[in-house]
């Protein structure tokens, strides 16, 4: 039962890695569900601590990587117009993937931008506070997954 369950882990984890870049798997939650499925096995176990502090982590995560092109935007000068517009175009991307997942919020702050009288200048600076954003909330998730990754071949070590 524990090989079963290692390797389930595994792809959960793996699975989990490719959901950072692919939107429609929420990569974080399905590397924490591999971690859980290594804690269940005989070989090994993680503390209540451990199990609580990465569930915390995977739910900031999770609700973050909605919200920083939004915050990328407002940070980088734009108007709570670009804001909603960074949002909304993140919202729209998900059916236009590959390219909308980086061109949404981006294009979305400056179309926001621009519908509230800004400039072209104004508006393309907070579509690159909105893709930087999404940029950094990417590597944010990646960064989460790698570790769950590092558990596991750890605990192998």
């Amino acid at each position: 039962m524990d090989i079963l369950l290692i390797i389930l882990a595994s792809l959960f984890m793996l699975v989990g890695l490719l959901g950072c870049i692919l939107p429609a798997l929420p990569g974080p939650p399905l590397s924490y569900i591999g971690f859980l499925l290594l804690h269940f096995t005989d070989k090994i176990q993680f503390s209540a601590t451990q199990i609580i502090v990465l569930l915390l982590l995977v739910i900031i995560a999770q609700i973050i990587d909605y919200f920083i092109p939004v915050l990328g935007s407002k940070y980088s000068g734009g108007t709570k117009w670009g804001s909603w517009g960074a949002f909304i175009g993140s919202v729209i991307g998900l059916f236009f993937l590959p390219w909308g997942l980086i061109l949404g919020p981006f294009l979305g702050a400056m179309v926001g931008e621009l519908f509230g009288d800004a400039d072209i200048k104004s508006a393309l600076r907070s579509g690159a506070g909105a893709l930087l954003g999404f940029l950094l909330g990417t590597v944010m998730k990646l960064a989460l997954c790698m570790y769950f990754i590092v558990l596991l071949v750890r605990s192998f070590i």
